[in-house]
């Protein structure tokens, strides 16, 4: 008796099921936009980690000169 062939499909991620959902739902324009303001997100959360990040920095480097 042979044994049934294995099929190698990749399972597709929740991110490209989420993709395919959208790209049902909404036209090109649409989604174009959606991921403009998505990469405007990333990119305000980045600048406002960075903004923490030196303002930490100097606060530390005020407090050892005063020490």
């Amino acid at each position: 008796m042979q044994a049934a062939p294995v099929r190698a499909t990749a399972i597709p991620s929740f991110t490209d099921a989420l993709r395919a959902v959208e790209s049902l739902l909404l036209s090109s324009g649409q989604r174009t936009a959606r991921r403009n303001a998505w990469t405007s997100v990333l990119e305000d959360r980045r600048r406002a980690k960075d903004r923490f990040e030196a303002q930490r920095v100097l606060e530390e480097a005020v407090s050892t000169r005063m020490s």
